[in-house]
């Protein structure tokens, strides 16, 4: 890439924050912005039209996500390196972005200078890890093996989530109240937490329970 500017398309469905980042990297001598989207879907038609060194994609996006929107440009334009850029760092979207083939991901407090050096270090075809984000993976692969959650479990943290007593959880899934208590401190054991709310934090953050809609 000696010599060659880095030819990048930012996505990202916030037009403001696109609008930022294109503005950002316009003053860097050794980067060319050659298009932006606001979807997966318009992305991938950047990708194939302009055949960018490296997208910088944002994670939530309407119409094709950016797991899916990485997925994609992975399988089909393996020139084009996918470098996520996104406010979310919990453990299940880190793990998803890069299980989907991203070469980086960053989080979006990040300065122009890191920003411009990660899209070089992209272009290279280097791995380029936000620090936050590069400490999480490795705590987690520190971690000793995490217990999966039974149906049980899953059905009354689920419950929990939905804000539900434990009593009012014994009716829904027909069990006696100290039998939900039981499961509930065998769900703390798991996922290593002293509270209901923790537990459904923590479960959503290793993806054992869906997020609420509209995150």
């Amino acid at each position: 890439m000696t010599g060659e500017k880095v030819r990048v398309i930012v996505v990202d469905d916030h037009t403001v924050m696109r609008a930022g980042v294109v503005a950002l990297l316009g003053t860097e001598t050794g980067i060319e912005i050659v298009g932006e989207a606001g979807d997966g879907r318009a992305a991938l038609e950047l990708v194939e039209r302009y055949e960018p060194d490296v997208a910088l994609v944002d994670l939530r996006m309407p119409v094709l996500d950016g797991v899916a929107t990485t997925t994609e440009i992975v399988a089909r334009f393996p020139r084009t390196r996918v470098l996520i850029l996104t406010t979310y760092d919990t453990d299940a979207e880190i793990e998803r972005g890069v299980e989907a083939g991203a070469i980086g991901y960053l989080l979006k407090d990040t300065t122009r200078e890191q920003l411009a050096d990660a899209i070089h270090a992209a272009a290279r075809g280097e791995t380029v890890l936000a620090p936050r984000v590069a400490e999480r993976l490795v705590a987690r692969m520190r971690q000793p093996a995490q217990a999966p959650l039974t149906a049980r479990e899953t059905d009354v943290l689920t419950a929990v989530a939905d804000g539900l007593t434990n009593a009012e959880i014994g009716r829904r899934l027909v069990i006696a109240e100290a039998t939900v208590k039981t499961h509930l401190l065998r769900l703390f054991a798991k996922l290593d937490v002293n509270d209901r709310t923790r537990a459904v934090v923590v479960a959503m953050e290793r993806g054992m329970l869906p997020r609420p809609s509209g995150g």
